[in-house]
């Protein structure tokens, strides 16, 4: 849903925590998961110990209620450019198709309370569940399914923190600091050092509207993510 290209900037006033990279994106944004997706890889390529903080920049609290035909079309066109992230469209009924994912967010933010391996785990595993298997993880069973297996999540606390709604307030305040200019879209990601990023290494434009034409793929680069973590590491 952020088709800007690779930028380096200030991070205005966010305060990111060393050994981390704050990212602020939405579940259901292609770019998101192409940026985390290459982020997680390389760092396990190289053996760093970086851990991913997550945020949300909820599109759904701008747009209104999440628009398959505008997710579809840009997974298609970054498809392209990401062929080893194997995108797959919505395989499932269409009354199934998630229109909010607050909740499955929320549960990213309260698996903090288990650590950031377990929130970052569990963000990755919702993502995998919504591309590449059509599951609705908007809905609460699902997410608590999916929680049931990530191994560096307990799913009975998790249960328990989405019940109390113990991290909504943490949501809402990553939504207080979306509206500003200081997050420029999803993905954007900050570093420890005070520099930031947003959409990197990915370049399309769109022919017509949004949502009913389709975006142009223009260049990735496959190495933005080394830069990044060594970068982060110092």
């Amino acid at each position: 849903m952020s088709t800007g290209p690779l930028a380096e900037t200030t991070s205005g006033g966010v305060s990111v925590t060393p050994g981390t990279v704050q990212v602020w994106s939405d579940l259901l944004c292609p770019f998101a998961h192409v940026a985390i997706h290459r982020l997680r890889a390389a760092r396990d390529r190289l053996g760093l110990s970086m851990q991913l903080d997550h945020h949300t920049f909820a599109l759904e609290l701008f747009n209104g209620p999440h628009s398959r035909p505008g997710t579809d079309s840009e997974a298609v066109g970054l498809g392209v450019l990401a062929p080893e992230i194997g995108f797959r469209l919505w395989t499932q009924p269409d009354w199934t198709y998630p229109s909010t994912v607050l909740l499955a967010a929320e549960a990213v933010h309260a698996a903090k309370e288990q650590g950031l391996r377990a929130s970052e785990d569990l963000d990755a595993a919702l993502r995998r569940a919504f591309w590449f298997d059509s599951r609705s993880i908007g809905h609460r069973q699902v997410i608590l399914d999916i929680a049931e297996e990530v191994d560096s999540a307990d799913a009975k606390s998790l249960t328990d923190a989405l019940d109390d709604g113990r991290a909504r307030s943490a949501l809402m305040a990553d939504h207080a600091i979306a509206v500003t200019d200081i997050i420029q879209g999803s993905p954007h990601l900050f570093l420890p050092d005070g520099t930031s990023t947003h959409n990197p290494g990915i370049k399309v434009h769109w022919e017509g509207p949004w949502a009913s034409g389709y975006p142009i793929a223009e260049a990735t680069d496959r190495d933005w993510p080394e830069h990044l973590l060594h970068t982060a590491a110092g």
